[in-house]
């Protein structure tokens, strides 16, 4: 550990060297994880963490799950990419036809801002409209248009889109139409005067953690529904996380099209658009006119081990009360930050469900992403570095939880938090 200890900073410098910014672009750039086991990381330096990060989401079973591995070990020895169709991509695929109520047909890509990309082109292919909705705040990848009014410092009236990112033509935001979240009779009014131009509305079911407004989903799928407009679900993240069939089961409204990433990858760079049949069929060149043809190649989409990993995940997923205990480890987790934070004057609350939360530092019930913005984020990242500093691993803005995480690692937990706001507290 001593040894090691005296090559971060080398370790840190060779990053500076070769990445911009010293980082993937993904994470604070000091943070060099060496390896996980179970719901534990650990860092080049040795220290060790119960990891809320999980891999951004994927990691749902936590790291290096056995049943997992022994699934890879088998298919690496088969092969490791072929570029043609392979036996496992197909099972998934079935798999995610059989769980997902939106899916009849499925096309993978690598990640998810892929398949958020590919989906909105699909709507335009099918539709034959350009404009579309997304919601401020909301994550869609990094493609131009979900590059639009993502997280803006510089707040326009709406529908007006704000560019998060140099190097989008300008004329990106005025194929872009920009909604508050949560907000029915601004929605219903946007698609009443723009319904003829809209190809399709785009949403986080849960944005980032904000919950959906009763009643706000159902008129999203019922407005799309009068005017022939596309609905689409981003469920990279809520996928198979907030139930098995997605946010579509737990919040019992059926998209048109959805995308999913993370956990069907078990690990592994895998993502999926999948959707009914007749807008699908524009992946097929022998279904539709040529103008209309939609196309989609990927040297890696479809990765016979990334798609083992996803079956073994999924596989273990369905058994029974794995959804319960699920739930019921989060809501201990949730439990734990409720408890410690409220014997302190400190004005906060928990916003999400109990797979997929955070602490939001804000008196105000929080509802869209401006109300998200005006909380105290000064506060939420002095929280953020304390919980680091006592073994916790957490992204900004978010707590993930997973089925790796064991008795010991939530009374850790415990005594990190408390030993947190105690901190912040003084």
């Amino acid at each position: 550990q001593v040894n090691s200890l005296l090559t971060l900073p080398n370790i840190t410098e060779r990053a500076h060297r070769v990445f911009p910014g010293g980082t993937l672009g993904n994470f604070d750039p000091n943070l060099v994880i060496d390896r996980g086991e179970g719901a534990r990381v650990w860092d080049v330096t040795g220290r060790e963490y119960v990891d809320y990060l999980i891999g951004s989401g994927p990691m749902i079973l936590g790291h290096s799950n056995l049943e997992v591995l022994d699934a890879i070990e088998e298919q690496i020895r088969k092969g490791t990419t072929f570029f043609t169709n392979n036996e496992r991509a197909i099972e998934l695929a079935e798999e995610i036809c059989k769980a997902v109520a939106c899916a009849e047909k499925v096309r993978y890509v690598s990640t998810g801002g892929e398949a958020d990309m590919y989906a909105m082109r699909l709507a335009r292919a099918f539709t034959k409209r350009e404009k579309l909705v997304k919601f401020e705040g909301g994550y869609h990848g990094m493609s131009s248009e979900a590059q639009m009014s993502l997280a803006p410092k510089q707040l326009k009236n709406f529908p007006n889109a704000v560019p998060d990112s140099a190097g989008i033509p300008s004329s990106v935001a005025n194929e872009i139409l920009i909604a508050p979240y949560n907000d029915i009779d601004f929605i219903r009014s946007l698609i009443s005067e723009h319904h003829n131009e809209i190809a399709a509305i785009i949403v986080e079911p849960l944005q980032r953690i904000i919950p959906p407004a009763p009643g706000f989903l159902n008129a999203l799928r019922e407005e799309c529904t009068k005017y022939g407009i596309i609905l689409i679900f981003d469920e990279v993240v809520t996928g198979f996380r907030l139930a098995y069939g997605g946010a579509q089961e737990y919040f019992d409204v059926v998209p048109d099209i959805c995308t999913l990433g993370k956990i069907i990858g078990g690990g592994f760079p895998l993502a999926a658009i999948a959707g009914k049949e007749e807008i699908m069929m524009h992946f097929d060149p022998s279904m539709v006119k040529s103008e209309d043809f939609l196309m989609q190649i990927g040297t890696l989409s479809g990765n016979p081990v990334a798609a083992v990993a996803g079956l073994k995940t999924l596989e273990i997923l369905r058994r029974p009360g794995q959804y319960q205990k699920f739930n019921n480890i989060g809501q201990q987790v949730m439990n734990l930050f409720q408890e410690s934070l409220a014997k302190t004057e400190v004005e906060f609350q928990i916003l999400g469900c109990p797979v997929l939360f955070d602490i939001v530092f804000s008196k105000i019930p929080i509802n869209n992403y401006r109300q998200l913005l005006d909380s105290d984020s000064k506060s939420a990242d002095k929280f953020n570095a304390s919980l680091r500093k006592h073994g916790i691993l957490k992204p900004p803005g978010k707590i993930y939880s997973s089925l790796a995480l064991t008795e010991l690692d939530i009374a850790f937990t415990a005594q990190a938090i408390n030993r947190s706001v105690q901190e912040f507290n003084n």
